[in-house]
């Protein structure tokens, strides 16, 4: 489990931006040091998720995908399936949703750390029971200009979001009242 030790580094590295993110790394940790198989999903109680926050090179706009499953324009992201490298999980991600090719990291860093409750949903045609997403999140840039591309089985729509529109655009409230207001108001300080 070499990879889930780095990764663990990295959470116990990370400072917390607020009282949301610091209770979060502590149930995170105590999750990774408590259950044998957190980065797929085997562990039916919760797993890992990467998430980018794509922004603009001017950064004014965020890229958001319409959610399938959550009916809500919505971030980027998806599970680590084993994959221990978060980031790179959400630059997969962002690619595959998206269908831009050009993404990188602003920073290789973690970004923001937050534990998503996920309701039960059926997806591919098979029940997924409640669970939670032990998400990581990467600040990323892409160009605007790049054509956009739906991924069908997953989106109906992608596009840029005025940075000001993010929150209104959003009819998940938790995700949008305590992730994208944080994320904005991180990412502009």
């Amino acid at each position: 489990m070499e990879g889930i030790e780095k990764l663990r580094k990295e959470i116990v590295c990370y400072t917390p931006y607020n009282e949301q993110e610091e209770q979060d790394k502590k149930v995170i940790l105590k999750y990774i040091d408590t259950f044998d198989d957190v980065l797929t999903r085997n562990n039916e109680f919760g797993h890992f998720t990467a998430s980018s926050w794509v922004l603009n090179k001017d950064r004014t706009k965020v890229l958001m995908i319409y959610h399938n499953i959550y009916k809500s324009w919505a971030w980027t992201g998806g599970h680590s399936d084993g994959d221990s490298n978060l980031l790179n999980v959400a630059l997969r991600e962002v690619k595959e949703e998206t269908g831009i090719k050009n993404v990188k990291p602003i920073k290789d860093d973690i970004f923001s750390l937050e534990i998503i409750c996920v309701n039960g949903h059926v997806k591919r045609g098979k029940y997924v029971s409640s669970h939670v997403h032990l998400n990581v999140t990467y600040l990323l840039e892409a160009d605007e200009n790049e054509a956009l591309k739906i991924k069908e089985d997953e989106n109906s729509g992608v596009k840029w979001v005025d940075i000001d529109k993010v929150v209104e655009v959003s009819s998940e409230a938790w995700v949008r009242d305590k992730i994208y207001k944080k994320l904005i108001e991180k990412m502009r300080k």
